[in-house]
This record gives C-alpha cells, sequence and structure tokens, in this order.
C-alpha cells in the first residue's frame, strides 16, 4: 500500500459519502462542549451520588476529550456539595486541565452567593449558569407573569455580576416558551451583562426543525443587541432527538452544546456525550483525540452506579463485535491484508480505532466458519479443519454467541471427527 496514501484519501476511494452529499449546513462558529454529568447527570433517580475523588476522575476524562467546560455542581444545594465544588475547581487549577467551570443555580440569592463564595475559596473564576422557568405552562404552575420574570432576571443578573461571576443565563422550558416572553428576559439579561445565554429542552419536548427555529430566533435576538454574547444549548433525551437536536443547533448558531456522561440525567436523561463527540468526529466538526472515551464512560458507570448497555453506540461491549458469518468473513478478509484500516470500516459506521478499541468476532448461532477460524488465528492457536468443525457444531446447538471460557474448554476435548 501506498504510504502516501492518507485515510482521507482511502476514504473517498472505497467510500461514497451520501451525508457530504446531503449536508446543507455546517456550524458557522468553532464547536464548544459543556459537560453536565457532575451535575445535570447526578438528577438521575437511579444514579448513586460519587464521592470527589470518583469526580475528579471523570473530570480528568472530560479534560483528556478535549471538551471545554464543565458544571461542577449546584452549590447552593448542600455544604457539601459546595465542598466538591471547590475541591473540583481547585483540582483545575492545581492538573491545569484545560476547562472553564460554571455552577448551575436558581435566580435567587440562595443559590448565587454560594456559587461566589466556591469562586472565592478556590481562586478560579466560575461561570454561573442561572436558571429560570419561561413557558407558559410553567408560569402558569408557578403563578408567575412576565413581568415577575424580567424582575427576577434583572435582579439575579445584577448579583451575579456584583459578586463577580460571569453569568450565563439560562431559560427553562425554552422549547415550549413563546418568543415575545423570550425576547424580555434575554434581553434584560444581556442588558444586565450576561454574556451567555441558554436555550433549554428542559423536558425534552423538541424536534429538530423547532431547534432550528429557536435557534435561529435566538441568533437574530443576540445579533440585535450588537453584545457579544453567546448561544448555549442543553437539550434531553425523552424523545430520543439529543443528540440529532445538539446537531442542528450547531449547525444553526449555536456556539456551545450540552451532554452527560452515558447520558444520564432527570427522567431518562441529558443528551449523550459520548454519542455527541463520536457524531461530531465524524462529521468533522470537532477534532479531539477520542481514544480515552472509553476509559471516560467506564469512569463515569462505576461512580454513578450506572451499567453500560451491552449495545451502547461506540463505547458498550457489542458496538464493535460481530458473530454473523457474513460480517466476520468480510473483516477477516481485511485483517488478513493487515489492514485495519479497512477492517476497522467495512462493516463499522464508527471506526473502532478512533476510540482506541478495536473488532471483536465472537462465534454463535448465526456464525460462519470464519468466526471460527478468526477467533482461532487472533489467539495464535494452531487449527485444522476438525477444530473449526467443533467449534461450529458447539456454535449452532447454542442459543446464544461462546463465551471465550466456552471455546477454550471446548479445545481441551478431543475433535467431534474422533469420538
Amino acid at each position: 500500500m501506498d504510504t502516501h496514501v492518507t485515510d482521507d484519501d482511502r476514504g473517498a476511494e472505497l467510500l461514497h459519502d451520501w451525508n457530504l452529499v446531503g449536508e446543507t449546513e455546517r456550524p458557522p462558529f468553532p464547536v464548544e462542549l459543556d459537560d453536565e454529568t457532575l451535575r445535570d447527570g447526578l438528577q438521575s433517580p437511579s444514579v448513586r451520588n460519587p464521592s470527589l475523588d470518583e469526580k475528579i476522575e471523570i473530570l480528568h476524562g472530560i479534560a483528556s476529550l478535549g471538551i471545554q467546560a464543565a458544571d461542577l455542581g449546584y452549590p447552593g444545594a448542600s455544604k457539601q456539595v459546595l465542598d466538591d465544588v471547590v475541591g473540583l475547581a481547585e483540582e483545575i487549577d492545581r492538573a491545569g486541565l484545560a476547562i472553564s467551570p460554571n455552577c448551575a443555580g436558581r435566580t435567587i440569592d440562595h443559590d448565587i452567593l454560594p456559587i461566589a463564595e466556591a469562586q472565592q475559596r478556590s481562586g478560579v473564576a466560575i461561570e454561573a449558569a442561572i436558571f429560570l422557568g419561561s413557558s407558559p405552562i410553567r408560569q402558569f404552575v408557578e403563578g408567575w407573569d412576565i413581568d415577575f420574570l424580567v424582575k427576577t432576571t434583572a435582579e439575579s443578573v445584577a448579583l451575579a455580576r456584583k459578586e463577580g461571576l460571569e453569568v450565563m443565563y439560562v431559560t427553562e422550558d425554552t422549547t415550549r416558551a413563546h418568543p415575545d416572553d423570550l425576547r424580555r428576559v434575554y434581553t434584560t439579561a444581556i442588558e444586565g451583562g450576561a454574556r451567555r445565554i441558554c436555550l433549554s429542552d428542559t423536558v425534552g419536548h423538541a424536534t429538530p426543525w423547532g431547534v432550528r427555529g429557536l435557534v435561529t430566533f435566538a441568533r437574530e435576538l443576540v445579533d440585535e443587541t450588537g453584545e457579544d454574547v453567546k448561544i448555549d444549548y442543553h437539550g434531553h433525551r425523552d424523545r430520543g432527538l439529543d443528540i440529532i437536536n445538539s446537531l442542528t443547533a450547531l449547525a444553526a448558531g449555536a456556539n456551545r452544546v450540552h451532554g452527560c456522561g452515558l447520558g444520564i440525567g432527570e427522567r431518562i436523561g441529558n443528551t449523550s456525550m459520548e454519542g455527541l463527540l463520536v457524531n461530531l468526529k465524524l462529521l468533522g466538526w470537532f477534532d479531539a483525540d477520542l481514544s480515552g472515551l472509553p476509559a471516560y464512560c467506564d469512569a463515569v458507570s462505576r461512580a454513578t452506579d450506572t451499567p453500560v448497555p451491552h449495545n451502547c453506540p461506540a463505547v458498550g461491549k457489542d458496538a464493535f463485535e460481530t458473530s454473523t458469518g457474513v460480517h466476520a468473513a468480510a473483516v477477516l478478509k481485511a485483517l488478513r491484508k493487515g489492514d485495519t484500516w479497512l477492517a476497522n470500516r467495512v462493516y463499522s459506521g464508527v471506526p473502532a480505532d478512533e476510540l482506541g478499541r478495536e473488532q471483536v468476532i465472537s462465534v454463535g448461532p448465526m456464525s460462519g466458519q470464519a468466526n471460527a477460524v478468526a477467533w482461532l488465528s487472533r489467539r495464535g492457536i494452531d487449527y485444522d479443519q476438525s477444530t473449526v468443525d467443533m467449534i461450529m457444531a458447539a456454535a449452532k446447538a447454542s442459543t446464544r454467541v461462546l463465551t471465550d471460557e466456552e471455546i477454550y474448554e471446548l479445545l481441551k476435548t478431543p475433535a467431534l471427527s474422533d469420538s
């Protein structure tokens, strides 16, 4: 193979990418990411709250993936959370992590002042992500009106700025809020000194076209103010549209999108950070080394007692494993060429090597002889046809994929032809 041929050249030669044919828009700004695992992710009803050491391990995983920002917690919730936020901020400074921290809080003194305390104690600048419900249904339930929202917005942003905090002003349930109300509260926040506004799909209501319309509206509003204000999009996955909505938000003009490791969060969770990263990388929108992605997800899994589903995209056990005969045969042919680039793409839309993983060929009832041959070859085991036949007979008699231990046990028994 010509060593001067790049992977991009090979991709252009061997893959016709209809995604490029259909792509009509790309992000107009450099993509920024905010990891919400340590705050919004911990609102999941099924997770364990991690220790500070476990949170620090996740923080390092966030930094290793090139994610630029992280929500360190909700310091207004308790003294323990406040102390953890301070510890995480100090770790960012001590380890020189390229992460800009932020903290969530409601638009009330009780939540804003602890963020200021965390900033003062740690000596690290922390952005205050202060949030307020904005939709008509939320206003009705709470007994609020638009004048109350505007007044609360002005007072809370003023307090945060007085305390020396940069402000990201977040409207909850933005994807079901009236544009007139959004215009008034966002303009008030920006005039008060907020330098980010966040559009939140709090209940996972949005569709891609809804997100496009909302972000376009917000971009026009920001441009009208003449201020240098960035736009964030915060998504949830109730309708399973979390990743495509985040991609749409970026293409429509959002600067930053949020996600959580393993998609954990309230109800069924937030935008999956690992899924978002993989798609951004494959689209060419975000250039980062994703070899640390499995370790990051493993750290989140262990720290929160959240199992990684076997079929979880990119990081699940089954993501790069095949027990199907036709698939295994194609992968085996590529491997016999000594071509890992080819092996990682011939039957995979996500290249395993981009994530520090490799193709796995297992043997089960849907397998062909190529599976058994690949399994044996990968382990440097000498074999003949009777060995392959023995493994295949066991696989066809099974109701599931054989474990490595089961195949090793078979290899200790005489070949079927000799029995």
